[in-house]
């Protein structure tokens, strides 16, 4: 049987619909189709930034010459503006279609540098208010996502446990929401970007393997990965398994 067997293939599944698993050239045609589902000027947008460059490669290879290179040269700034306008576009996207979901923190977490190690929902109560946790050069921050009254003392308990761990590193809290002091979904992660830098890269890793140990002490959450789905009957089968912790 184990000669019978094919072995898995480790290319690219060309057909499937998880980003990680498509080629390069696939991932942007369904960047593009999520994005313009939310952006609907995204078509004429991408020709613009693609056009333009070409027309005055094309106006300034007539005036001086050198009318191939020229056009040449316009294509490709074009191909690189539009690419740069379809990221930043797709970014804003992601950001509308998630507003207002439980878990859309995460949405923000994810878009961080590498260098910046997030853990989603380390806390949650049973109306779905969480807690994230991310860790990186601007120190230890962990995000209230919910209401703000009900995540006060939610967030309070959190930030006890992990001064007792992180020895003497201020954890730094962040209310997410639209209301005063809170800071919006889609000027999170800028916000958690330019904390002033109080960590190097060995205490972050020393800090991480601290948490960890706290991580394994912690019930586990039945809460779901990401944001919550906005279909009633599934938000209600999570309030229902949080009620049953």
């Amino acid at each position: 049987m184990a000669k019978t067997e094919k072995p898995q293939s480790t290319k690219p599944d060309k057909g499937g619909t998880d980003p990680s698993q498509l080629g390069r050239f696939r991932q942007i045609i369904v960047a593009y189709q999520r994005t313009h589902e939310y952006d609907k000027p995204l078509p004429f947008l991408l020709a613009g930034a693609f056009v333009v460059p070409i027309v005055l490669g094309v106006v300034a290879g007539m005036l001086f010459g050198a009318l191939i290179s020229l056009i040449i040269l316009g294509v490709m700034v074009g191909l690189l503006l539009a690419m740069l306008l379809l990221v930043q576009r797709t970014k804003a996207a992601t950001y509308k279609r998630y507003a207002g979901q439980a878990g859309s923190a995460e949405v923000a977490l994810a878009m961080l540098p590498k260098k910046w190690v997030s853990t989603p929902a380390i806390a949650a109560n049973r109306q779905l208010d969480a807690v994230h946790r991310t860790l990186g050069p601007g120190g230890l921050v962990l995000i209230g996502e919910g209401e703000p009254g009900r995540l006060k003392a939610l967030l309070a308990s959190e930030v006890r446990k992990h001064e007792k761990v992180a020895y003497g590193v201020k954890v730094t809290t962040i209310m997410m929401g639209n209301g005063k002091g809170q800071v919006p979904l889609e000027k999170l992660a800028d916000h958690i970007r330019k904390l002033p830098k109080v960590l190097e890269p060995n205490q972050v890793t020393e800090i991480k393997s601290r948490l960890n140990a706290l991580d394994k002490v912690r019930p586990q959450i039945p809460v779901p990965k990401g944001p919550m789905p906005t279909n009633p009957r599934q938000v209600r089968g999570a309030k229902q398994a949080m009620r049953g912790r």
